[in-house]
């Protein structure tokens, strides 16, 4: 139980608060469940909140390079004194500290009828170890307006589901959460208001951890394993805008091959998919977020070849599933280390059969169709397509194919010929 505030320190914010942090089960690993129960000065319960929480960063190293980082509330340095009833000038405040000077809060308005929250804000610290070699230090905060419909008064809203938000190279995701803010008389209600997405399903699934290692996310839960065929993935057409000038284009089919216990075949829709991402002089990074349970990084480099001569390349691939897959709730996986569809910068790289990305042993993906040009995009078009080996061979074979088949069917009217006149002078001699 956290100590009253008024014993500790002076309050820079009005009223204090007596606030409960519970762990939740080691089943969730890194992530724990936050347990909130915001007091006034006189002991009685005004905000009451219980949820789970993690973070998804993308932040740009010394090198120019982006990569990601992962934030998680653990069992330690975890602190929550800073939240607030309010009073007539503030409003009340749910507020969370942890990990080296990383904070996130948010605070609630309401009418007559209903409550809702208003500003999330949340602010993360890039001098924190995870954020390995990054370029700018120190803290950095990004505030958003809170999209959750009002809830009636006295009344709880629980979510199981996963929900997230992306501003500013930041996804936060929240799941399993329960909240009441106004608490009337100090009692947390029975009357429970649930989130559509809960209602729309008749499982919800549990969502576990961002690791570091491999990731995940869903609002809805991820196809299971059956007996009807996956059928090959629908082509999405993605481009990312600099201003009002095109700096990213690409095309390609996606399909993603989970093979732990049991292989399961996932399509990415590019119809539910929306993109962001960033573009730079030596790196560019391209998201696809298909329905919140589907996030796939691609990170592409560029690297000198020659005095003269320039080529980019894919450098890195991150994947994230959050839904029940394979019993795991949640999977995040990653490769830094690849060199492929490597091509002239300046030029866009083509392969329209089937490429395999080995991800991790347990996750590959598969692309179909795809071109790509992630530098130097002029008059929001492709550049001259510079085409894989794949491609190259069967253009390079058809034309032999007939040439073949020609030659053969040659032959075959020379041999027909041959044997007429054979024919021919045998019947003349006879007569």
């Amino acid at each position: 139980m956290a100590p009253r505030c008024p014993w500790l320190r002076p309050l820079s914010l009005p009223g204090c608060c007596l606030l409960l942090l519970v762990l939740g089960s080691p089943r969730f690993f890194q992530s724990h469940a936050v347990e909130v129960d915001v007091k006034d000065h006189s002991n009685t319960t005004c905000i009451y909140a219980k949820w789970m929480m993690s973070f998804l960063i993308k932040y740009e190293t010394n090198s120019s390079e982006y990569k990601n980082a992962t934030l998680n509330l653990t069992s330690t340095n975890v602190t929550h004194d800073q939240s607030t009833c309010g009073d007539k000038i503030h409003a009340p405040l749910l507020a969370v500290q942890f990990g080296a000077g990383h904070s996130w809060s948010i605070n609630f308005t309401k009418t007559n009828e209903t409550y809702q929250g208003n500003i999330i804000s949340f602010t993360y610290n890039t001098s924190d170890a995870v954020f390995k070699d990054a370029k700018t230090k120190g803290l950095i905060t990004v505030v958003v307006k809170d999209t959750l419909p009002p809830v009636q008064l006295n009344t709880v809203y629980r979510c199981r589901h996963l929900d997230s938000i992306e501003v500013a190279n930041v996804s936060q995701f929240f799941w399993d959460v329960t909240l009441q803010a106004f608490v009337q008389n100090g009692t947390v209600s029975k009357n429970d208001s649930t989130c559509e997405a809960d209602r729309s399903t008749v499982a919800p699934t549990t969502v576990a951890n961002l690791t570091t290692a491999p990731i995940t996310t869903a609002s809805s839960p991820l196809p299971t394993t059956t007996s009807k065929p996956v059928e090959k993935p629908l082509t999405g057409n993605y481009s990312l805008k600099d201003g009002d000038k095109t700096c990213l284009l690409a095309t390609m089919g996606l399909q993603l091959n989970v093979s732990q216990e049991k292989p399961v075949l996932i399509n990415i829709n590019p119809k539910t998919t929306f993109v962001t991402g960033s573009c730079g002089n030596t790196s560019a990074t391209l998201r696809l977020n298909d329905s919140n349970s589907r996030l796939i990084d691609f990170t592409f480099a560029i690297k000198n070849t020659s005095a003269n001569t320039q080529r980019f390349y894919l450098k890195e691939v991150n994947i994230t599933l959050i839904g029940s897959i394979n019993g795991s709730e949640r999977l995040h996986a990653g490769n830094n280390n690849l060199s492929i569809w490597d091509t002239f910068l300046g030029s866009s790289y083509m392969c329209q059969k089937e490429q395999t990305v080995l991800v991790t042993e347990q996750l590959q993906m598969h692309t179909f169709d795809l071109r790509i040009q992630p530098f130097r995009v002029q008059d929001n078009k492709y550049s001259k397509a510079e085409e894989c080996f794949a491609d190259s061979d069967l253009n390079f074979l058809i034309p032999i194919a007939v040439g073949v088949a020609l030659g053969f069917l040659i032959i075959l009217v020379f041999i027909s010929y041959v044997i007429g006149r054979r024919k021919s002078r045998t019947g003349y001699q006879s007569v």
